[in-house]
């Protein structure tokens, strides 16, 4: 109930691109979020995601963060999964086009599940540089498997708890972090503050989910209002985060 009524209020308070006067955020929600653009890679995102959903594996889960709202057996089928807690085919493409809009050159996911959206950022950028962290280990290398399958070689997947895994990471900075598993409150603002050293003045942070919950929105307010966070772009179903100093700090609720 808590999702539909939060949707409500966000179609009264949201705009489209006519409300936007920064002209890098009008950029962004004109030439990204709202290109048209029929990509090549869309046919491959939809074959990738015609398999998940006609694959007869099952998957022995190990659940480290909220779970699945609909989806409760350790047991899993992969083709439930990919209908259900799989990243989407919009946000599959958006996801493409956001890496390509920008030219990530290194990117950071926290939660794989089935490699939906690992295998549209592999696909907008095949020189970057992808590491992928998955809680679960079968769910891990079954997706791995997938994208190797698919000629996919510039991802690195990593097995573990997050917090465990974050210290570890060699990188000193992304281009691009999501954040895709784990949807609580006190989860996320611990994973978020723990990157925010990883962060460049135009990094760029993605949050899947922000009214999954109202935890999950209390979450996304607290981020919007950090210090070292300046601008937000707030499409329900996602919230993006940016760091540029030298962008006058400002939200935006954008109809998508």
């Amino acid at each position: 109930m808590y999702p539909i009524i939060a949707y409500i209020k966000f179609l009264f308070n949201s705009s489209n691109q006519h409300g936007v006067h920064s002209p890098f955020v009008y950029n962004f929600v004109t030439k990204c979020l709202y290109d048209k653009t029929k990509y090549e890679a869309y046919t491959k995102l939809e074959h990738y995601k015609k398999e998940l959903r006609n694959s007869k594996t099952t998957l022995q889960i190990t659940e480290l963060g909220e779970g699945s709202k609909t989806l409760d057996a350790n047991l899993r089928h992969v083709s439930k999964m990919a209908k259900t807690s799989s990243s989407s085919k919009k946000d599959a493409q958006l996801l493409y086009r956001l890496s390509k809009y920008f030219g990530f050159k290194n990117s950071l996911e926290l939660g794989t599940s089935l490699g939906m959206g690992t295998y549209a950022l592999a696909l907008a950028n095949p020189t970057s540089q992808i590491i992928t962290i998955e809680g679960c280990p079968n769910t891990s290398d079954y997706a791995k498997s997938k994208i190797v399958n698919n000629n996919i070689r510039n991802v690195e997947f990593l097995v573990g708890n997050f917090m465990d895994t974050i210290p570890n990471l060699k990188e000193e900075t992304y281009d691009f972090i999501f954040f895709d598993g784990h949807h609580n409150k006190e989860a996320t603002i611990q994973y978020f503050e723990a990157l925010l050293p990883k962060v460049h003045n135009d990094s760029v942070f993605v949050f899947d989910d922000i009214y999954w919950s109202k935890g999950m929105t209390e979450a996304w307010e607290y981020i919007k209002n950090h210090d070292a966070v300046t601008v937000t772009v707030d499409g329900f179903h996602l919230g993006f985060v940016f760091f540029r100093r030298e962008q006058v700090k400002e939200h935006f609720k954008i109809r998508m």
